[in-house]
């Protein structure tokens, strides 16, 4: 079946938070939003029932890798990536500890990731998949709604927090549509997004050392003024020398605020 929903109905394992799409309307949008061009080397994350995967086949001039953690799924998807030949490749494995990089290089070109994210993995998976940035061109990510507001908020927004931060200086953001729960099979609880993030051809800035850490300890406790949550790392003095007001909040600054914060710790005397 290459349109829509797939008449497989994988066995759902609630250790990998499986919720499949089969809703061949917002697969169409998926794919719209997507674009493959010929010559694209597509990665899909936990193509699951395949019913999106089916449509990314139909790029005959694409690349298709798919990364399955699950053996039954794996399984049951082997006809088709055997059928599809050389271009399609299913791999076997936790995308958790993935080397994209590798991946990048075998097909030697960047890579377009395409994924409904389990949400019990969502964050660290982000952060594993922006460790690997210089191999990857974009992604079109479907997550929970709520994540996907946090990944796409601006200074000021009520979801602006350590994602938003932590991820600006290397990824756009852009909201893209919502999606029910109705989409999938079992429904969620919650409402998704799907999401696309492109990777900039250049930071924002050159990325201190010290980001992680500031960014981190700024919204560990979000109510606190910047002067109380970076207590550990910065004196109220130098982050009045960096040209911050203290006093802020961590969700008024920008990422290169942030920064400037860090590069302080970066001109620190060692075990000063």
């Amino acid at each position: 079946m290459r349109r829509g929903a797939r008449a497989l109905r994988p066995p759902r394992r609630r250790r990998f938070g499986q919720h499949f799409l089969h809703d061949p309307a917002v697969i169409d949008q998926i794919v719209r939003a997507i674009a493959p061009r010929p010559g694209d080397h597509l990665v899909e994350i936990g193509p699951g029932g395949g019913a999106l995967t089916a449509r990314l086949l139909e790029c005959a001039d694409c690349t298709l890798d798919a990364i399955e953690i699950d053996r039954d799924l794996a399984r049951a998807l082997h006809e088709e990536f055997t059928a599809a030949g050389p271009r399609a490749r299913l791999h076997e494995a936790d995308a958790l500890e993935f080397d994209f990089g590798a991946l990048e290089r075998t097909r030697g070109a960047k890579l377009r990731i395409v994924g409904n994210l389990p949400y019990n993995i969502s964050t660290p998976l982000l952060f594993h998949l922006l460790s690997q940035a210089p191999a990857i061109r974009d992604l079109h990510l479907m997550l929970q709604r709520e994540v996907a507001a946090r990944l796409s908020a601006r200074p000021g927004d009520a979801a602006y927090g350590r994602l938003s931060v932590m991820l600006a200086p290397l990824l756009e953001a852009q909201l893209l549509f919502a999606v029910g729960p109705g989409a999938f099979r079992p429904p969620p609880k919650v409402w998704s997004a799907v999401l696309r993030l492109t990777v900039r051809e250049r930071p924002l800035f050159a990325i201190s050392p010290h980001y992680a850490a500031v960014v981190s300890a700024a919204f560990t406790q979000r109510r606190k003024t910047l002067r109380n949550a970076l207590a550990r790392l910065l004196t109220r003095e130098q982050i009045v020398a960096s040209g911050i007001d203290p006093g802020a909040r961590p969700e008024t600054l920008a990422p290169e605020d942030f920064n400037t914060l860090a590069q302080t710790l970066d001109r620190a005397p060692a075990g000063g």
